[in-house]
């Protein structure tokens, strides 16, 4: 079972145990050129697969990972500007998802656009794994995301489980901001990399995300195939953290991260619910995202997508 294999290696990795170290990412890589003039856009296509091999050769943690085991995640890139000296510029947007126990359901962890992609590439330019360096700002952004995709991961299967993926983070980040790289600086943006860090990592607000990403996946979507209403309850309960957040940041990055990974999943979630739980789940998710009310309606009412 995919789920408990994922959930083992969680707590060996928290028990420090020696295990079999194996690739961890299963992820799609595209990217979307129709924004760049010229015809000659090969070195996409060869950066295309420069990316797709780091991302799915690159072996990123010690925990042991079975092929049927790999994380399925997405990186589209959006390129919207291309210079002669090999700058490169655009958007990012990064998916990854995690099985459900006990159901063919997929569940979304992050659904996020990183809206600062800067970085040089040479066609044929070699890109190398690096654990105490930053290699170049391309490999950076990597790393980020590929650490990002397994901390939340882990997380999702054992209370703080992605810990170690969470420091790793932190570690990457600071090399990056001492390269003077875009995207990094703290402060300079409330949805940069460094944003999406802090969220996850600092105070209150941190600590209540890391323990939503758990509850609402390992004690709420788990158990819906044992129980529906325990496990729906258990989400409930978990959505206080979003509360809480919004109390102490209401800019957060977290928020918005939130909302485009799970507010679409929450209607259907709630679609069977008691309209006491589906009132309290729309009064508490209507201050914080008043720009979706139609969407946050639907919880409310009870309407199926």
């Amino acid at each position: 079972m995919k789920t408990y294999g994922r959930i083992i290696s969680s707590l060996l990795l928290l028990l420090a145990a020696p295990i079999v170290k194996g690739q961890e990412l299963n992820c799609t890589v595209e990217f979307n050129t129709d924004q760049v003039s010229g015809t000659n856009k090969s070195v996409f296509e060869t950066l295309r697969e420069a990316v797709s091999d780091y991302m799915n050769t690159t072996v990123f943690t010690p925990a042991q990972f079975s092929t049927n085991e790999k994380i399925d995640c997405r990186l589209f890139f959006t390129i919207k500007e291309q210079s002669d000296d090999g700058v490169i510029k655009g958007d990012l947007q990064i998916q990854s998802s995690r099985p459900v126990y006990n159901s063919s359901y997929t569940t979304t962890l992050i659904n996020f656009k990183d809206s600062k992609i800067d970085f040089t590439y040479q066609e044929g330019e070699p890109l190398n794994f690096t654990v105490n360096s930053m290699e170049n700002q391309l490999t950076a952004i990597l790393n980020f995301y590929a650490y990002l995709i397994l901390a939340f991961d882990f997380d999702s299967f054992a209370p703080n489980g992605g810990e170690p993926y969470w420091e790793r983070l932190k570690q990457i980040v600071q090399m990056a901001q001492s390269s003077g790289e875009t995207g990094w600086k703290a402060f300079e943006d409330t949805k940069n990399r460094s944003a999406v860090l802090t969220a996850f990592t600092e105070g209150r607000g941190g600590e209540a995300l890391r323990k939503m990403i758990y509850d609402y996946h390992r004690l709420g979507l788990d158990q819906m195939a044992l129980s529906v209403d325990k496990g729906r309850a258990s989400v409930t309960e978990s959505l206080d953290a979003i509360n809480t957040v919004y109390s102490l940041q209401p800019m957060s990055v977290a928020l918005s991260m939130f909302k485009d990974a799970k507010l679409d999943e929450l209607v259907n979630v709630y679609s069977k619910a008691p309209a006491e739980e589906r009132t309290k789940v729309y009064n508490l998710l209507q201050p914080i995202y008043p720009t979706d009310e139609q969407q946050l309606v639907k919880i409310k009412n009870g309407q199926e997508k």
